[in-house]
């Protein structure tokens, strides 16, 4: 059975329709202004209308407020993913507040990065664990960095959880058959340029996965 896999930072047109020809199981569309995958609400809108219904949108966002939540909401997001310093009460008060499934992606580096991971994720739907960003970075995540993936060996969290950070089509085959998490999660990987997706790289990606 196909993991599932998700194209994260997608701005275009083409971009989209080519992650959906993948197959991909989840579009992510990025919300945060120092990213070169940002989008605006109303730019979303647009692209989110000629996603088909069973294809998840994903807003990723960063210590976002109540306002771009719902901005985000009203653009056809269906998916909240929480990418910041979100307390668990944060966590806990987006899910109720707006009733959509709600993702927390952390940082790792370190076991104790992933335990902490766990223990803080507070009532998700899925954790996304990513590789720590450097810290000369500006981004919490889409930086192109893996981190050890052999700190999850023997490592079962409580609900399902992806990986991400570092992916592409030469490892995520590797990856996956190490790991077996429940889906993975690409951007950088399937670009040209940072926030420059390329066609050609999501099949390869996809195909990838597949063949996994």
């Amino acid at each position: 059975m196909t993991t599932d896999f998700k194209v994260c930072g997608l701005s275009t047109p083409e971009t989209v329709d080519a992650a959906i020809k993948a197959g991909a199981r989840y579009l992510g569309f990025v919300f945060f202004p120092r990213s070169p995958r940002h989008l605006t609400p109303e730019r979303a809108a647009g692209l989110i209308a000629a996603v088909p219904a069973g294809i998840g949108k994903v807003a990723v966002l960063v210590d976002a407020d109540d306002a771009l939540i719902d901005a985000v909401l009203a653009a056809g997001i269906d998916t909240l993913q929480l990418h910041g310093h979100e307390t668990i009460d944060r966590v806990g008060g987006v899910r109720a507040r707006t009733g959509r499934p709600v993702w927390r992606a952390s940082g790792v580096a370190t076991r104790a990065d992933i335990a902490q991971a766990i223990a803080s994720a507070g009532p998700v739907d899925r954790l996304l664990l990513d590789a720590k960003a450097p810290r000369e970075a500006v981004l919490p995540g889409g930086n192109g960095v893996a981190f050890d993936w052999q700190l999850m060996l023997g490592v079962s969290p409580p609900m399902p959880w992806g990986l991400s950070g570092g992916l592409d089509a030469g490892n995520v085959g590797a990856a996956l058959a190490a790991l077996k998490p429940a889906f993975v999660d690409v951007s950088s990987g399937v670009e040209d340029a940072p926030g420059v997706k390329s066609v050609s790289k999501i099949m390869a990606f996809a195909n990838a996965v597949r063949g996994a």
